[in-house]
């Protein structure tokens, strides 16, 4: 088979053949490359169309399947590495392969796993509208105090538990940013919700770098009182984060 190809430990027909996998290497979007890319592989391999033991296309060509850079793709396969779903091999015969066997993770609860697509609602009708009223209503105190965090943020890539204690103070500093003491309150709830779940992504710094960029481009709009440019760059920037735990969250 050639280097591009996939192959299996056993006797599988050629994944290549299978039209679902069609649908898994199609290309992603740009403005959440990254997540998709995880939802789309992880997805694969919890449904078996990626069994265990399967070597991936080489790099060059899943990029081009998915239409993304290299380094994108590389971002991908860390997180997935990170969480156990996928290895890597150096040297002949080597490549990235789908784990044998899988993680045997803590398994969610089965409240968590009906209910994360609930809470995910919640956090899109919630942040976006603060985004919007943050592009309305904020003043320069507020900029600063988001740019600042910003910068913290960029400082804290190899540590994600500090990280996510400042993710969670960027957020609650936008709804800050309303002037609505309500909203801030449902902000704090919104993001203690996601907690659970969050704890179930991969997060090696690059993830981590890729959703402060989408924290500047938020803040961009934010400056710029471009409210709808504001409540799109948040939207992408939450279904970021929806379709890593797509990919990686097992079946409920």
């Amino acid at each position: 088979m050639s280097e591009g190809g996939v192959s299996t430990a056993g006797p599988v027909a050629a994944l290549e053949s299978v039209a679902s996998l069609e649908a898994v290497f199609a290309p992603v979007r740009s403005q959440t490359a990254f997540e998709e890319t995880v939802e789309r592989l992880g997805t694969a391999i919890k449904l078996g169309l990626l069994p265990p033991g399967t070597r991936l296309p080489a790099e060059r060509e899943l990029c081009a399947r998915f239409g993304i850079a290299r380094s994108t793709l590389r971002q991908a396969l860390v997180a997935l590495g990170q969480s156990g779903h996928l290895h890597a091999t150096r040297g002949r015969g080597g490549g990235t392969f789908v784990a044998d066997p899988q993680p045997p993770a803590t398994p969610p609860t089965s409240e968590l796993l009906a209910a994360w697509r609930d809470v995910c609602d919640e956090r899109m009708a919630v942040e976006v509208g603060i985004a919007v009223l943050a592009a309305e209503r904020s003043e320069p105190g507020d900029l600063e105090v988001l740019e600042d965090l910003i910068v913290a943020l960029d400082g804290m890539l190899e540590d994600f538990t500090a990280y996510r204690q400042a993710d969670v103070r960027w957020h609650v500093a936008l709804a800050e940013a309303t002037r609505s003491a309500r909203l801030v309150t449902v902000m704090t709830e919104v993001q203690g919700a996601m907690t659970g779940l969050i704890s179930y992504i991969a997060h090696p710094p690059e993830v981590l770098d890729s959703s402060n960029a989408s924290h500047r481009r938020i803040l961009a709009a934010v400056r710029r009182h471009d409210e709808a440019v504001a409540a799109k760059e948040m939207a992408e920037h939450l279904r970021g984060t929806e379709h890593v735990l797509a990919g990686l969250l097992p079946e409920g």
